[in-house]
Parts: C-alpha cells; sequence; structure tokens
C-alpha cells in the first residue's frame, strides 16, 4: 500500500473529512484517526430504557465529507440501527458525503434464495444503508461477490489479502512442505488466490451443510495433506464447526502443524472454547470484529490479530481526494 506522501498533495473534492464512530470497534476507529492524524468528532450515543437509540452531533457538518465507522457484528440488530441512525443524523445535518464504513457487514450469508420461502436479508441491509442516507459504502470480503449488486451507491470493497500476505509469506519460509487448505468448496476460490501468491498448493475439504442448523458434515479431503505443516484459511468463524471439522480432518489424515488464518473474528458463544480445545499452533485474523480480553486470554500466545486501520485509513483518505483506490494494489 502507498504511504501518506500524497496527503495534501491533490484538491479536496469534498469538505474535509470528518470521521465518525459508532460504538461497535472503538480501538480500530481510534486507530484509523491516528493514521489520518483527525480527531474522532463527538456525539452522544444514548440507549433509553426501552432500547430506543439516540445520537446527537456536537458540531455541524454541513457541506462535510462524512465517514461513519462502525462494524455490525454482535449485537447485530443494535450495532446495524446505531449506524442507521448515525447515518441518518449526518444526512439530516446537511453533510456533503456520508460514507459508511463496515469492516464487518453482517447478514451476507443470506444472500440468496437457495430453498424456498427464504429472504435475502443481504439485500435488505444495504437497502437500509441507502435509504438511511449513505452516498457510499466501504466494506471488507464479503462473503460473495454478488452482494455489491445489492447496493446502487457505489462503495469500495476491500481485501484483508492486503493486510495478511506479506505475514503469510513470511511464516511460509518457516514451515514444512506447506500448503493452503480450503475448508469448504465455497470459500475456494479465495483460498485458489493466497495459494497461487504464496506458490502453494491446494487442497480442499468437500462438505455438506445438511439442514439451517449451524452442522456440517465433511466429506472428503482432495488433495494429501500428509507430514506437511497445514495453512488452513476461512473468511469468517462463528461457531467454529467448520474449522474444527477441517482441523480434525487434516489431523487424521497426517497433518504436521497447523495454522487457521481467518478474516472476520466473528466468534460465537462457546466458539472460543471449542477452538482453543484444538491442535492448531497458530489463529491469525483481524480487528475487523473487536475480540472481547476474555477471549484473547482463552487463546493466549496462539492468537495473532492483524490490524485493518492502515488499509481503511489510506482508501478514506484517498476516497476524500477524489484519487483512485486501485492504484494502491498495482492494480
Amino acid at each position: 500500500m502507498s504511504d501518506r506522501s500524497h496527503r495534501h498533495s491533490s484538491p479536496l473534492t469534498y469538505g474535509g473529512i470528518k470521521l465518525y464512530a459508532g460504538s461497535s470497534t472503538p480501538e480500530l476507529a481510534k486507530k484509523i484517526a491516528g493514521y489520518l492524524d483527525l480527531p474522532l468528532c463527538g456525539r452522544d450515543i444514548v440507549t433509553f430504557p426501552n432500547d430506543n437509540i439516540f445520537v446527537k452531533l456536537h458540531t455541524s457538518v454541513r457541506g462535510q465529507d462524512c465517514y461513519v465507522i462502525q462494524t455490525t457484528s454482535i449485537p447485530v440488530h443494535f450495532n446495524l440501527m446505531e449506524m442507521l441512525i448515525l447515518i441518518q443524523t449526518l444526512r439530516l445535518d446537511s453533510a456533503a458525503r456520508i460514507t459508511a464504513v463496515i469492516p464487518y457487514l453482517c447478514y451476507t450469508r443470506s444472500d440468496k434464495k437457495d430453498q424456498p420461502r427464504v429472504p435475502i436479508t443481504a439485500r435488505l441491509v444495504a437497502d437500509m444503508i441507502e435509504v438511511a442516507g449513505a452516498d457510499r459504502y466501504m466494506t471488507l470480503d464479503l462473503h460473495a461477490q454478488q452482494i455489491q449488486g445489492f447496493f446502487s451507491i457505489p462503495g469500495d470493497v476491500l481485501y484483508v489479502y492486503h493486510v495478511l500476505i506479506d505475514y503469510m509469506q513470511d511464516l511460509k519460509s518457516k514451515l514444512k512442505d506447506p500448503i493452503v487448505i480450503s475448508p469448504d468448496l465455497g470459500f475456494a476460490k479465495k483460498a485458489r488466490n493466497y495459494a497461487t501468491s504464496l506458490d502453494l498448493p491446494l487442497a480442499f475439504i468437500e462438505k455438506r451443510r445438511l439442514s439451517n442448523e449451524p452442522t456440517a458434515k465433511a466429506l472428503t479431503l482432495i488433495g494429501d495433506v500428509k507430514d506437511r505443516d497445514c495453512i488452513v484459511m476461512d473468511e469468517e468463524i462463528s461457531t467454529g464447526n467448520t474449522i474444527i471439522t477441517a482441523v480434525n480432518l487434516i489431523k487424521e489424515k497426517g497433518a504436521r502443524d497447523i495454522y487457521v488464518f481467518f478474516f472476520h473474528p466473528v466468534l460465537a458463544p462457546n466458539a472460543v472454547e471449542r477452538l482453543t480445545a484444538l491442535p492448531v499452533k497458530q489463529f491469525v485474523t483481524t480487528d475487523t470484529i473487536p475480540i472481547p480480553p476474555e477471549y484473547k486470554k482463552l487463546f493466549g500466545k496462539r492468537l495473532k490479530v492483524m490490524s485493518v486501520y492502515k488499509l481503511l485509513g489510506e482508501v478514506i483518505l484517498r476516497a476524500n481526494q477524489g484519487r483512485s483506490v486501485g492504484e494502491m494494489f498495482n492494480e
């Protein structure tokens, strides 16, 4: 990624950057603000006894370029509603432009009607963000690329690849005959991109989800992991069932050391206890969702959290100045 040497070299397309943070990811918001050498703007967020959320800005944003930083993880509905109300508050105060910066976007697994009489909730969430008043959105590693088509507003869908890949290259040099593992066929394309960049072979686990319950059955390992160090990758870990099944299967097939990389640490209740019982040497994730201190304590030194603040901060800067985001990645 580019450094900040061009910070003042381009005229602003809009007014100055105003950063607003919801309550879901305070540390990441502070890091982004620090990267941009800007303060987080003051706002009051109050939850009344009836669970209604109230927002008030400390200063006017008329004519300003506003960015709302809010991840929509657990508690999903509170965090989503808080973001929507904050966006609408900025709109009603005549902000020139509002960008929803959503490190983790909720409901992205509900992206199609894959059975009768079910919703497409990802589309509903996209509509809600637009109706609230967002002019743009910014997010990381959507579950499915077609979700971009649910938005009528422009956006930047970024990838934690740019945060993880250097660390993975360094790790590769220390491993014995390493191989990348996709824990299901749905993640195979992304896993292939990582394996190609790392110049490593790729193995797949074929599984079948049997119902709407968070359970899955591993059927087949496609590839050879015997006496090899394994890099298991997935988009997010919620219940942990997919990763637990994958790790146990490849261990049965003779895998040596196992490293688990996942982009979004959703970590539903009881998941961490089950994950930390696995024969995994290291878990590597990002701070798109904050991990509670008690969870970090359970992982201990086996957990490494890579921050996405530089990636998001640089894209915010370029969006404000009307400069290319693609050139950050030589695209």
